[in-house]
């Protein structure tokens, strides 16, 4: 006669199992989360040789062409009437360089959660949801001042440190959480972001939040 399972055997068993679930459920959301990442810094390369493509056909010239916060929140650059008034003549970062990529998809990071705020510009609101790539057809934003001021690869003194293109909020990498325009600490949750970056020498990687800043102060 067949030997059953008793109901002590059984709790045991789906115990175990909760266990051995619990130490690698983890494990499999933290390979998802890394799987997200280099997607996203692959396709910040490819957009790296869709830029190098356009500017052969245009005098070395970077694309002149805006992302969305300059397009949706120009009021960004009030502190520039020069460069302010030339944003409605500009086309999108993505349809400037639509005719050098294979797949759209390249403007769209898989980690793309969409945003509240703008990292950079705290509070300003920038509500992009379920994602930015949804709302706006690109994840990635620009170093828009690379194009304000006409500037080509010979341009940059550290063209390995100028950063050119990188996702639009640093909790889509990092932890924390979206900024809100209701945080009374926004560099607590800072601290804890990564943003992936396209450099002015044409590589892309990850960075912490402070070397992220770091990109941002090297001057053009």
């Amino acid at each position: 006669m067949r030997r059953a399972f008793t109901l002590i055997e059984l709790l045991v068993v789906i115990a175990i199992i909760a266990i051995l679930a619990g130490l690698l459920f983890p494990v499999f959301a933290q390979a998802k989360k890394k799987a997200k990442q280099a997607t996203c810094i692959s396709n910040l390369s490819q957009i790296g040789k869709a830029i190098q493509l356009y500017m052969n056909d245009y005098d070395d010239l970077f694309p002149a062409a805006l992302d969305a916060s300059d397009k949706f929140s120009p009021d960004i650059w009030e502190a520039f009437p020069e460069f302010r008034d030339r944003i409605p003549n500009m086309p999108m970062m993505q349809e400037a360089l639509q005719p050098y990529v294979k797949n759209y998809e390249v403007f769209r990071c898989p980690a793309d959660s969409g945003t509240r705020v703008l990292d950079n510009h705290f509070p300003k609101p920038f509500l992009t949801a379920p994602s930015m790539y949804a709302t706006y057809g690109i994840s990635y934003f620009f170093r828009t001042e690379i194009a304000f001021r006409y500037l080509t690869s010979t341009s940059f003194q550290l063209p390995a440190n100028i950063n050119v293109m990188f996702d639009g909020a640093g909790h889509w990498h990092g932890e924390g959480g979206a900024l809100t325009e209701a945080d009374f600490d926004p560099f607590g949750k800072l601290r804890q972001y990564r943003y992936n970056v396209l450099f002015g020498d044409g590589h892309a990687k990850s960075l912490s939040q402070p070397d992220y800043q770091a990109a941002w102060d090297t001057p053009l």
